[in-house]
């Protein structure tokens, strides 16, 4: 009887477990379709990067993304977000990604992983650590024996954190992509692709569906596709539509149509125009292609930041700013915005809307203006800055032989002559990577800048120090050149003699904030009365208090900069990111809640590189409402042309 039980409870079971849909996500060719739990399926994706927005907020994109109708979100793994330095592993708080992917489970979004090992993205050297660089001659995204290795490692850090969150597992990821646009790197190394496929699937399994996406043309698809891997295409709003998805097919003769990147928007790049792309252009080729019955997912949905130092370039070198707004339809803060709208109703012409309340736009505070004090120069605070000392060197040495990544360094040397009438120094092979503050003595001489100011005029006597503040303001990471090393990559010369025998001072700016810095607030150095001491680099701090009283503070709010020049800023040790009103186009940087507290004041700590305002007008920033990412005032040259990452293609 016992026996009978046991086989009839093991019956049950099975015909449970049969009632049961298996998990499963893949392609039919025969229907041109993916194919979810068996049906046909077509997704409607967003993407939205988890390290351009605070943990704090991920469920509330999230959220709205939903609300808007869409499937799945797309986000790219950053390696060098997770591993800053060679076998540093970093998954914690905003880098918690498998928390982000959890979070998309729990709110009904699939998820399309974007995992790399490069992903471009605007980001610093498209992802890749620049501890990679440490083997100068290294080729980037190839089968390099060290490159391949080092990728390997990673891939066998990240994949296996990632495999309990595929579809068939109970998770969210439907599909991964393989790499980014390779199709439009100049290696065109299928042995690499081949790698990357087998470590993909011996980490992953065979059952996952991996991707590539390259541009809509047989050109791009013919290094970035390979068999193995189902190739797609990123194109842009206003274009056509079946001849982007007829490139596809040149690759894809069959399966179903899909676009990775429909551009929402464009990405910015200091001292040119905010890129806007108009809700109804977008809204209309969003239609043609859903009309099709094609997949794609709007590249961004929500940009989000570039805190800290993460912005990546383009060459012609041009760094993003620290906004990545891209005119998206949520706004950097998450804000509702007429696009998101209008993409909503596009998208609910093709499926059922979710019911319910979008989360409204959050509040913004402005807490008005904060007074500065100045603390001193980065040069009075070497001994804090750099507690190991200089590193001396006949010649000077790059960001990476210092093993220093981002930020700062200082490079000094002493004048070998008297320079007693202006004497040039220049950097003749365009050495400086990227914007150099030059001092003699601690008295300002001026600015160099890659590919804009090679050569000035400075002055001084023999002997006297030369002290060249070099700022690293973020890698290539689109095309050839993201090789990208930082610092001065060759020598400098006075008139025509090579400068040697260096000091070299790698500046940990952030940990000084985070523990010294703000320890000087209640003593600040006496200035004295000669205005230019004010055009050294410089830390000015001060403190904004929140209001008491008021129902719900701290709120998000926006900081500018009124009189000031370029810089970086801190708030309660977080660093926000760089400010540049001088050049623009944004003049206020994003302060989302989480970093401001309302129980004691808020610690504020701004390096100006320039020249602040402190010795003509009022000593202060403001903390105000309303963005302006969008300033037109003083512009180089007119903005580069939409969806071009590259304006030469020799940059390829």
């Amino acid at each position: 009887m016992l026996r009978l039980l046991l086989s009839l409870a093991g019956l049950a079971a099975l015909l449970r477990a049969a009632s049961i849909p298996q998990r499963s996500f893949g392609i039919d060719y025969d229907c041109g379709c993916f194919v979810k739990d068996g049906k046909p399926f077509r997704y409607i994706s967003g993407s939205i990067h988890y390290s351009r927005v605070p943990q704090y907020y991920w469920k509330d994109r999230l959220l709205k993304m939903k609300m808007a109708g869409l499937d799945a979100i797309q986000t790219y793994v950053p390696w060098n977000y997770h591993e800053p330095q060679l076998g540093v592993y970093d998954f914690s708080g905003d880098k918690d990604l498998e928390y982000f992917l959890q979070l998309a489970n729990d709110t009904g979004l699939l998820v399309i992983l974007r995992a790399g090992p490069y992903i471009c993205a605007e980001w610093d050297m498209g992802g890749l650590p620049a501890w990679l660089l440490e083997k100068k001659s290294i080729v980037l995204r190839s089968s390099d024996p060290d490159y391949l290795a080092a990728v390997e490692k990673w891939m066998g850090v990240l994949l296996p954190k990632m495999r309990p969150h595929l579809y068939q597992n109970g998770g969210p990821i439907i599909m991964v992509q393989v790499e980014n646009e390779y199709g439009s790197y100049f290696a065109c190394d299928y042995d690499y692709l081949r790698s990357l496929l087998k470590l993909f699937r011996q980490h992953l399994g065979d059952e996952v569906v991996l991707f590539t996406t390259d541009g809509a043309s047989q050109f791009h698809l013919r290094c970035g596709a390979l068999q193995g891997l189902y190739a797609t295409v990123d194109f842009a709003p206003g274009g056509n539509v079946t001849a982007a998805f007829l490139a596809q097919r040149s690759s894809e003769p069959t399966g179903p149509l899909v676009n990775s990147e429909f551009y929402t928007g464009w990405l910015d790049h200091w001292g040119h125009r905010h890129s806007v792309v108009p809700a109804q252009t977008v809204a209309k080729t969003l239609n043609e292609i859903l009309a099709r019955g094609a997949n794609v997912n709007l590249y961004m949905f929500i940009g989000g930041t570039n805190f800290a130092y993460w912005n990546g370039a383009n060459m012609p070198y041009m760094p993003q700013p620290t906004s990545y707004d891209y005119d998206a339809p949520l706004s950097e803060a998450g804000d509702l915005t007429e696009k998101y709208f209008a993409l909503r109703e596009v998208i609910g012409m093709y499926k059922q809307l979710p019911e319910g309340l979008i989360p409204p736009t959050t509040p913004k505070f402005a807490y008005g203006k904060v007074r500065l004090q100045k603390v001193g120069t980065v040069v009075e605070f070497l001994d804090t800055l750099s507690p190991e000392g200089p590193v001396k060197s006949t010649y000077p040495l790059t960001f990476v032989q210092l093993k220093q990544y981002f930020g700062f360094v200082l490079y000094r040397t002493t004048l070998p002559k008297n320079c007693t009438e202006p004497t040039q120094l220049s950097s003749i092979l365009n050495g400086v990577h990227d914007r150099a503050y030059v001092s003699v003595n601690g008295v300002p001489q001026g600015v160099l800048e890659r590919d804009k100011a090679l050569t000035i005029n400075i002055t001084g006597k023999a002997g006297a120090n030369l002290d060249i503040l070099v700022e690293n303001m973020g890698r290539v990471n689109f095309g050839r050149y993201n090789n990208d090393f930082k610092g001065l990559v060759s020598n400098l010369t006075l008139d025509q003699d090579t400068l040697v025998e260096w000091e070299i001072y790698p500046l940990d700016i952030d940990g000084a904030v985070n523990h010294d810095i703000n320890g000087h607030l209640d003593r600040p150095k006496r200035s004295v009365g000669n205005p230019l001491s004010y055009e050294a680099p410089t830390f000015y701090t001060g403190r904004l208090s929140i209001p008491g009283g008021i129902p719900d503070l701290p709120q998000d709010t926006y900081v500018r900069f009124p009189g000031w020049t370029k810089g970086q800023i801190w708030i309660n040790g977080f660093n926000l990111g760089r400010y540049w009103p001088a050049r623009g186009p944004q003049l206020t940087l994003f302060v989302p809640r989480n970093i401001l507290v309302s129980s004691v004041p808020n610690n504020i700590t701004v390096l100006e590189l320039e020249r602040s305002p402190c010795s003509t007008q009022a000593c202060e920033i403001e903390f105000v409402d309303k963005p302006n990412i969008n300033a037109t005032a003083q512009y180089e040259d007119d903005a580069p042309q939409l969806f071009v990452r590259d304006i030469q293609l020799n940059h390829l």
